[in-house]
């Protein structure tokens, strides 16, 4: 009996970690992602990190941009000191298609969970230091409104995901965002 319940134990404890491991898409055509894109979705596991507009990483991107080497240069804008200033960070690539590491931001990894290459990206930054703890995922759109169906990809994406705050930017609507 003390064998099963440790085994249980143990099965649980692993699936609880498997769930926070983010599963990449397996081809990203960094030329086809190129380009503008708007923020119209967030989450995070840590309400901190996104809950006012100066979170440390409510961050809204802007436009990807590939370079010669096969890295992705992020530009994005952030609330800072009551005003939106303008950053890039450069995103290095793996060994993997879809992810990327970026050493600025505390040794984070960026995955790309999905994408049509067309009209929207979803992607997750987490903290290798602290994997599942400081967790962020975004739903990027090409137009200024994701329709239903990507939201609901993002949603799906989130399920086994442990985040606990998703906000939604109609932007269309004048939703507040940072823009530089």
């Amino acid at each position: 009996m003390q064998r099963l319940l440790l085994a249980l134990g143990l099965a649980l404890v692993c699936g609880v970690q498997a769930a926070t491991v983010l599963q990449p898409v397996e081809e990203l055509n960094l030329q086809k992602v190129a380009g503008t894109w708007h923020s119209v979705a967030m989450a995070a596991r840590d309400i901190s990190l996104l809950d006012s507009e100066t979170g440390p990483l409510r961050v809204y991107v802007q436009e990807l941009s590939p370079t010669p080497e096969g890295n992705l240069e992020v530009i994005l804008s952030k609330r800072e000191d009551g005003r939106c200033v303008q950053k890039k960070v450069m995103a290095e690539k793996t060994e993997l298609p879809a992810e990327f590491k970026i050493n600025n931001l505390d040794e984070t990894q960026l995955s790309v969970l999905d994408t049509d290459h067309e009209n929207y990206l979803i992607f997750c930054m987490e903290n290798t230091d602290a994997p599942g703890e400081r967790l962020v995922c975004q739903c990027l759109t090409r137009t200024l409104k994701a329709d239903k169906k990507v939201l609901e990809k993002f949603n799906r994406a989130l399920q086994t995901l442990p985040v606990h705050i998703w906000l939604v930017f109609d932007l269309t609507q004048g939703a507040e965002q940072c823009r530089v």
